[in-house]
Protein backbone atom coordinates (compact mmCIF):
# COMPACT_ATOMS: atom_id res chain seq x y z
CA UNK A 1 0.00 0.00 0.00
CA UNK A 2 1.40 3.44 -0.56
CA UNK A 3 0.50 6.65 1.37
CA UNK A 4 1.44 10.23 0.34
CA UNK A 5 1.98 12.65 2.97
CA UNK A 6 2.56 16.44 2.14
CA UNK A 7 5.87 17.76 3.36
CA UNK A 8 7.92 21.01 2.91
CA UNK A 9 11.39 19.20 1.02
CA UNK A 10 13.21 16.82 1.62
CA UNK A 11 13.80 17.52 5.44
CA UNK A 12 10.42 15.16 5.34
CA UNK A 13 8.72 18.18 7.87
CA UNK A 14 4.56 17.85 7.76
CA UNK A 15 3.21 20.55 5.67
CA UNK A 16 -0.21 21.09 7.66
CA UNK A 17 -2.25 22.55 4.21
CA UNK A 18 -2.32 19.53 1.64
CA UNK A 19 -3.45 21.51 -1.05
CA UNK A 20 -0.24 23.96 -0.97
CA UNK A 21 1.96 21.71 -0.18
CA UNK A 22 5.08 21.89 -2.46
CA UNK A 23 5.53 18.24 -2.27
CA UNK A 24 4.08 14.69 -1.45
CA UNK A 25 6.25 12.35 0.66
CA UNK A 26 5.04 8.91 -0.87
CA UNK A 27 5.39 5.70 1.36
CA UNK A 28 5.16 1.85 1.24
CA UNK A 29 3.48 0.16 3.61
CA UNK A 30 4.70 -3.22 4.03
CA UNK A 31 3.48 -5.95 6.70
CA UNK A 32 0.20 -5.77 9.11
CA UNK A 33 -0.37 -4.97 12.82
CA UNK A 34 2.29 -4.30 14.57
CA UNK A 35 4.80 -6.01 12.19
CA UNK A 36 4.05 -2.96 9.20
CA UNK A 37 7.01 -1.08 8.20
CA UNK A 38 7.46 2.03 6.07
CA UNK A 39 10.14 2.96 3.44
CA UNK A 40 10.12 6.00 1.48
CA UNK A 41 9.76 5.34 -1.72
CA UNK A 42 9.75 8.72 -3.59
CA UNK A 43 9.26 12.99 -3.16
CA UNK A 44 7.30 14.25 -5.89
CA UNK A 45 6.61 17.73 -6.39
CA UNK A 46 3.13 19.14 -5.80
CA UNK A 47 2.17 19.80 -9.69
CA UNK A 48 -0.03 22.80 -8.58
CA UNK A 49 2.41 24.60 -6.31
CA UNK A 50 4.86 23.94 -8.59
CA UNK A 51 2.79 26.30 -11.06
CA UNK A 52 3.04 29.03 -9.83
CA UNK A 53 0.14 29.35 -7.45
CA UNK A 54 1.62 30.55 -4.72
CA UNK A 55 0.10 32.83 -1.41
CA UNK A 56 1.97 34.84 0.81
CA UNK A 57 1.58 32.35 3.77
CA UNK A 58 0.83 28.91 2.06
CA UNK A 59 0.45 26.44 4.62
CA UNK A 60 -1.99 28.81 6.73
CA UNK A 61 -3.48 29.71 2.81
CA UNK A 62 -7.69 29.10 2.92
CA UNK A 63 -9.18 29.22 -0.61
CA UNK A 64 -11.26 31.69 -0.92
CA UNK A 65 -12.42 31.16 -4.48
CA UNK A 66 -15.88 30.49 -5.18
CA UNK A 67 -16.21 26.78 -4.64
CA UNK A 68 -18.70 26.53 -7.71
CA UNK A 69 -16.19 28.07 -10.02
CA UNK A 70 -15.43 24.95 -12.54
CA UNK A 71 -12.03 26.16 -14.09
CA UNK A 72 -10.76 27.11 -10.59
CA UNK A 73 -11.41 23.55 -9.41
CA UNK A 74 -10.06 21.93 -12.15
CA UNK A 75 -6.65 23.25 -11.25
CA UNK A 76 -7.02 21.03 -8.28
CA UNK A 77 -7.03 17.82 -10.15
CA UNK A 78 -3.21 17.89 -11.11
CA UNK A 79 -2.22 16.89 -7.41
CA UNK A 80 -5.26 14.14 -7.50
CA UNK A 81 -2.91 13.11 -10.59
CA UNK A 82 0.26 12.97 -9.37
CA UNK A 83 -0.14 10.75 -6.28
CA UNK A 84 -2.73 8.53 -8.49
CA UNK A 85 -0.75 5.49 -6.89
CA UNK A 86 -1.14 6.15 -3.31
CA UNK A 87 -4.38 4.43 -1.66
CA UNK A 88 -4.23 7.23 1.37
CA UNK A 89 -3.02 10.53 1.86
CA UNK A 90 -2.71 12.10 5.43
CA UNK A 91 -3.60 15.94 6.12
CA UNK A 92 -4.30 18.21 9.17
CA UNK A 93 -6.24 20.87 6.31
CA UNK A 94 -7.61 20.07 2.82
CA UNK A 95 -10.28 22.16 0.99
CA UNK A 96 -13.40 20.75 -0.68
CA UNK A 97 -11.78 21.18 -4.27
CA UNK A 98 -8.49 19.49 -3.26
CA UNK A 99 -10.27 16.62 -1.25
CA UNK A 100 -12.36 16.12 -4.64
CA UNK A 101 -9.20 15.80 -6.33
CA UNK A 102 -7.90 12.76 -4.32
CA UNK A 103 -11.35 11.24 -4.11
CA UNK A 104 -11.93 11.60 -7.40
CA UNK A 105 -8.56 8.89 -8.21
CA UNK A 106 -9.44 6.85 -5.51
CA UNK A 107 -7.73 8.49 -2.51
CA UNK A 108 -8.63 8.19 0.77
CA UNK A 109 -8.34 10.79 2.67
CA UNK A 110 -6.69 10.24 6.70
CA UNK A 111 -7.07 13.54 8.90
CA UNK A 112 -4.06 14.02 11.27
CA UNK A 113 -4.86 16.03 14.52
CA UNK A 114 -1.78 15.66 16.32
CA UNK A 115 1.76 17.50 17.26
CA UNK A 116 4.39 15.36 15.25
CA UNK A 117 6.49 17.52 12.64
CA UNK A 118 7.66 14.44 10.86
CA UNK A 119 6.17 12.86 8.42
CA UNK A 120 7.64 9.00 9.88
CA UNK A 121 6.04 9.71 12.74
CA UNK A 122 3.17 10.65 11.81
CA UNK A 123 2.88 7.72 9.62
CA UNK A 124 3.54 5.46 12.37
CA UNK A 125 0.76 6.89 14.81
CA UNK A 126 -1.88 6.62 12.01
CA UNK A 127 -0.88 3.29 10.16
CA UNK A 128 -3.33 1.52 12.25
CA UNK A 129 -6.48 3.44 10.88
CA UNK A 130 -4.99 2.74 7.13
CA UNK A 131 -7.07 0.12 5.84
Amino acid sequence: MKVAIPVKDDSLTFFANAGHTPYFAVYNIKGAGMFKSFELDVIRPNPRSHANHHHDDEEGHVCSHDHEDEKHAKTHDVMGEAISDCEFIVVKTICKNTAAAFTNQGIKIKKYNGEADKANIILSQVSAQLI
